[in-house]
């Protein structure tokens, strides 16, 4: 199987979606592995690198999308991209198809087999391929550091001859994957931690980190069956901000990842809660590129918001670009590891799978999962 890895085009994007190591992988495997030229020079891999383990150097990025049985990507490709695809090829990358319908129905008419990695679906054998939550573990951490770095005072407490420095207050919105981590570095810097969440079982974990859980009574929530929060309503929504609000302004830096999967994220720090806030406090805001927790955030920006930072500026896990390629590669790697045919020597698209079809949008010129054709045929 002929397996393609064009370099990543889009502004800002760092990560690589194979590393030399797991090209070596693909190639014990016995596949036919082109990478393009220059790919992974954004996270400090050479070509030489890559035709070290086996891999081919491609110089044509058309020709390259054209012979290819497999594509292994980060990022959804262009439409001109999907019609370079000869009938039949596997593209593997992140899709967004909850929102991304021009190009489901792109991949359908191509008959290309199109596999989500957002929908990965959340079971303990799949953890190994859920690129979802390695990458928002390494953006809880990045979201942290730019906070320390734009916060005019340190995170941890510091007695000093000249006077004691108090710890700076954290507050951490949502204790997810990457909720949760940023809990773990502010408190690995000194600083003071409260935390909330939608889950009351996440309270747990919150305080096993060493942080204190905010206890908000907002009646019915919890999660899916996939580990998502479940969508508050407009009145939970504004139960929360209220009994948050007080918090938020006593709080050196606010971090807000609460994010509802295949849907527009919740405004929870509204402009009143801000302007409540000292100046010189920070606000990070996850959610940004999808239409934000806080209001006044602005997509792929930081903005001065009368003395108060607000950090939008998202793709956190491509600022540490090497360890995010190296936790991204080796989901992609565990995907197709976990579908090869060692006799054939190739990918195997079995719909009696546990995993793959729930993460399989499009395959032999249909759309494939239900949820997605659903949305999308409902809007004929």
């Amino acid at each position: 199987m002929r397996i393609a890895i064009p370099r990543e085009t889009q502004p800002g994007e760092n990560r690589v979606p194979i590393t030399p190591d797991v090209a070596k992988k693909l190639v014990r495997m016995g596949a036919d592995l082109h990478v393009e030229s220059g790919m992974g020079t954004t996270s400090g891999f050479t070509d030489e690198q890559y035709t070290e383990v086996g891999a081919s150097i491609a110089a044509d990025r058309s020709e390259l999308f054209a012979n290819a049985d497999m594509l292994l990507r980060l990022n959804k490709p262009t439409a001109e991209e999907i019609a370079l695809m000869k009938r039949g090829a596997i593209h593997i990358s992140y899709l967004d198809p909850f929102n991304e319908h021009a190009l489901v129905n792109a991949f359908k008419d191509a008959g290309i087999t199109a596999i989500s990695m957002e929908m990965i679906p959340r079971t303990t054998r799949s953890q190994k391929m859920d690129a979802l939550s390695s990458q928002a573990n390494l953006a809880g951490y990045v979201m942290v550091m730019k906070a320390a770095a734009a916060l005019p005072r340190i995170f941890p407490m510091m007695m000093t001859p000249a006077g004691t420095l108090k710890p700076a207050n954290v507050f951490v919105i949502g204790a997810g994957v990457a909720g949760l981590q940023a809990i773990a570095t502010a408190k690995r810097l000194g600083a003071k931690v409260t935390a909330f969440d939608t889950r009351p079982v996440v309270a747990e974990q919150v305080q096993s980190l060493g942080a204190k859980f905010l206890e908000i009574d907002l009646g019915e929530t919890g999660e899916t069956a996939g580990g998502y929060a479940k969508e508050l309503t407009p009145e939970q929504v504004e139960m929360q901000r209220q009994a948050q609000k007080d918090v938020i302004a006593k709080s050196d830096v606010v971090i807000t990842t609460a994010q509802v999967f295949g849907r527009k994220p919740p405004v929870l720090v509204t402009k009143d809660m801000v302007d409540g806030m000292m100046p010189g406090s920070v606000i990070v805001d996850m959610a940004a590129e999808t239409g934000g927790n806080v209001e006044g955030s602005v997509p792929g920006e930081t903005v001065d918001c009368d003395g108060v930072i607000l950090i939008g500026t998202g793709n956190w896990a491509s600022d540490v670009a090497r360890d995010a390629s190296q936790m991204y590669s080796s989901n992609l790697f565990n995907l197709v590891e976990d579908n090869w045919s060692e006799e054939q020597k190739a990918f195997e698209v079995d719909f009696e799978d546990d995993i793959l079809p729930g993460c399989i949008i499009t395959h032999g010129g249909e759309i494939t999962n239900e949820t997605i054709k659903n949305i999308i045929e409902g809007e004929g």
